[in-house]
């Protein structure tokens, strides 16, 4: 049961923003924002209305089922009316309650993913790259602009670890519930005697933070300088151009050495640490905001398995909404990626709907 107060309260937000925006007397700045407001009250005003005359509308209809003198024809539409307007209460409510939910300011910012591999040796590096080229047809299929930040490959086609950061429509609202331990369970192409080897590849997706989202001042950076290093440790070139960055006040190191400048390795160094430094900060806030409930969904836990990908079955099963699809490989060509983000959208709401007082 929502407070009555807090849906007039909606109501009458709307009424106000909208006199507001009429009266041509609000500078741009506050006007754009005003707008937004008013935009997103639009989508519930109509609800917020109907559950506040729900108890009028709902007295109305029973004193007619209760009047002797009501003719039965009149008494039997007014019953159907009634559960009608049961059955709207209860839709309008749970509308209601999902827009009345804390939003995460983040949900609409471009995101930084990071996939490294984990147990496993070059299986786990192989599944890394599978990973990532299962994000890249994601991001093509959408039409988002995916760019690598950092990349250290292994042999036979492999990922060590890959940074790249995704930018277009509310990507980190889509991409969120990625984060944690990806599980693969699969015969290698070296495997003889056609044994199922299990191994794993962590994701890490961080909303892409802005400069002025972070203020990072220089007292608090260390940067380091160092020559870049390929495989087998040989140079890459003879300058120092690599860049180590350490945040002091969090112990955050981000190193940087794909470019062969060392000022474009520390604008990335930069964009990295300033994303992890935010993702803290949001964490930190969430702990506090949530600390006494647990969710299963979106608790940003690396080290938490959330999926296996099961090749000889062809099934692909996320532990945390206990959801399996048997369509293993169209998922890893992105195809199927949104029914499972849509699964995981509705049970966080569900769990935050649970926890709403």
């Amino acid at each position: 049961m929502i407070p009555l107060n807090k849906v007039k309260d909606l109501i009458s937000r709307h009424i106000s923003l909208e006199a507001e925006l009429s009266s041509g007397k609000i500078d741009k700045k506050k006007f754009a924002e005003k707008s937004k407001e008013y935009s997103d009250l639009n989508n519930i005003v109509k609800e917020a209305k109907a559950y506040s005359n729900y108890e009028n509308e709902k007295n109305e209809l029973e004193k007619i089922i209760d009047d002797k003198n009501s003719d039965g024809e009149i008494k039997e539409l007014a019953e159907l009316e009634l559960k009608k307007l049961s059955k709207n209460k209860e839709i309008n409510e749970k509308k209601i309650r999902l827009f009345l939910l804390p939003k995460d300011e983040a949900d609409k910012k471009n995101a930084i993913i990071e996939i490294r591999a984990g147990t496993g040796g070059l299986e786990a590096s192989l599944f890394a790259s599978d990973l990532f080229k299962m994000y890249e047809k994601i991001c093509h299929k959408k039409k988002w602009i995916l760019e690598i930040i950092s990349i250290s490959k292994s042999d036979a086609g492999g990922l060590k670890e890959v940074i790249a950061s995704i930018k277009g429509i509310n990507i980190y609202s889509t991409l969120k519930y990625e984060s944690g331990v990806h599980r693969v369970q699969r015969v290698p192409d070296t495997e003889t005697q056609g044994r199922v080897h299990t191994s794993a590849a962590t994701v890490a997706v961080l909303p892409e933070a802005e400069e002025v989202d972070v203020k990072i001042e220089d007292k608090d950076l260390r940067i380091d300088v160092f020559r870049s290093s390929g495989p087998g440790g040989q140079s890459v070139n003879t300058t120092d151009s690599a860049v180590r960055i350490t945040h002091i006040p969090t112990g955050i190191v981000v190193s940087q050495q794909d470019e062969k400048s060392q000022i474009r390795n520390k604008e990335k160094g930069l964009k990295i640490l300033r994303s992890r430094i935010y993702e803290l900060e949001r964490q930190k806030k969430e702990e506090q905001r949530s600390k006494d409930r647990k969710s299963k969904i979106g608790t940003g836990d690396r080290s938490e398995r959330i999926r296996t990908y099961n090749f000889p079955q062809g099934r692909i099963t996320d532990h945390r909404i206990n959801m399996t699809l048997h369509k293993l490989e169209e998922f890893m060509q992105g195809e199927i990626f949104d029914e499972m983000v849509e699964s995981l959208n509705l049970q966080a709401q569900e769990e935050k709907l649970i926890n709403l007082s």
